[in-house]
């Protein structure tokens, strides 16, 4: 249509929330369809979050508040993460966001100028490139392949930087992957970042709390506190505190940085849910202990859906240290033919013949810059997982 921006031409719209939809309207027409592409708790949010809610609109908690959060909450921040992540920051320091999403989009449109560079370690969640082209920005793709753990290595992202790069985008543990970096990993290339003062970093650690056995989560500034003047860190409450639907992300990092992305915001949505900020507070402020239990139940589910996909004929699926995401390699069944006589040209006709013959939605590769993967969220039931788990299978055994 003649009358849209040139600029959304350049962009596509999020796979996941394409599958998500497909396999909802798959079973709205009567079809047997498990869904594993979306990426949320199957959790209940916590009562006492909850209930804070509801103590929030009975007190009258409704009406605008400061563009970037109240001050309650980003004290709460500050809090988090002196206490989690040994960072300190002040209130001015802080911004807050509906959901993750809004905050890095606020960052890097209060930052991009034509033509700079952003890297970002592929296999990337979906919306990183997309944002970046948005803002007017070029995505650089540094590989984090299968063969390094999905990791980014300390010579990849050397030889990513250029002149014109201004951000990395760091996610650990990751969406798609559910890697994780170890300390010594991020400090490899944190000390290449130290070489290169022009790079700031944002992070993405939305997935901090859903870590499985002995691994550590640490963050970048954490890290190397020499890169704290140019790092954003950003977080939020939407999945290890199942809250998904309430929309709160937020990040810290210089003040200059934080008041040009409440600029934007303050043009854009405004304040996050008022009655959703107080929720996060409660999120933040209140107990912990949920967290430890709702991650075995991930960490039982992850075992599960490792070893009966690792059983499937021409599948490999390493074993993440977090996250909720499975990222199997398909390169067994490429160029073969499906019991339905679909050709597996890709992971793409791969996860579209498994949709159409098995009633299993997941997100092929391609859309997280990394092929022949596909993407499974774990984030359901044990026996949805089994029932998808076994449907792949057949569709696996039945490729000639």
């Amino acid at each position: 249509m003649p009358f849209l921006s040139d600029m959304l031409s350049r962009v596509k719209p999020s796979p996941t929330i394409a599958v998500t939809n497909k396999a909802r309207e798959l079973k709205a027409a009567g079809r047997d369809v498990i869904g594993l592409g979306a990426g949320e708790p199957d959790f209940d949010t916590p009562d006492n979050i909850k209930a804070a809610a509801k103590a929030a609109i009975d007190a009258g908690h409704t009406k605008y508040t400061a563009v970037d959060g109240i001050p309650e909450l980003k004290a709460a921040i500050c809090a988090k993460f002196l206490r989690e992540n040994g960072l300190t920051y002040q209130p001015e320091q802080v911004s807050v966001g509906t959901g993750g999403k809004q905050v890095l989009y606020n960052a890097l449109i209060a930052t991009i100028n034509p033509g700079d560079e952003v890297l970002i370690p592929a296999p990337y969640w979906v919306s990183y490139p997309d944002m970046v082209l948005l803002a007017g920005g070029v995505p650089v793709v540094a590989p984090a392949g299968m063969e390094t753990g999905f990791r980014l290595t300390p010579e990849a992202l050397e030889a990513a930087i250029t002149p014109k790069t201004k951000w990395l985008i760091f996610n650990s543990p990751s969406n798609p992957t559910g890697a994780g970096y170890k300390w010594d990993e991020l400090k490899a290339l944190t000390d290449v970042l130290l070489r290169h003062p022009h790079v700031w970093v944002m992070t993405d650690d939305m997935y901090e709390h859903l870590t499985f056995g002995n691994f550590k989560f640490c963050t970048p500034a954490q890290v190397e506190p020499a890169l704290y003047d140019r790092t954003l860190t950003v977080n939020g409450v939407s999945k290890a505190y199942a809250m998904t639907g309430w929309r709160i992300g937020y990040a810290a990092g210089p003040v200059d940085l934080i008041k040009a992305m409440a600029k934007v915001q303050s043009q854009s949505t405004s304040n996050p849910c008022s009655v959703s900020q107080y929720a996060a507070l409660e999120a933040l402020s209140g107990p912990q202990d949920f967290i430890a239990a709702n991650n075995k139940v991930f960490e039982r589910r992850r075992d599960l859906v490792v070893k009966m996909l690792n059983e499937a004929p021409g599948i490999e699926c390493p074993v993440p240290e977090g996250a909720f995401y499975v990222y199997p390699s398909v390169a067994g069944c490429i160029g073969k033919t499906s019991a339905g006589g679909a050709k597996i040209t890709d992971d793409e006709a791969f996860a579209t013949a498994l949709l159409e013959e098995q009633g299993v939605a997941v997100v092929f590769g391609a859309a997280f810059g990394l092929s022949p993967h596909f993407r499974v969220s774990y984030a359901t039931s044990d026996e949805a997982l089994k029932a998808a788990c076994e449907r792949i299978r057949a569709f696996c055994e039945g490729l000639r």
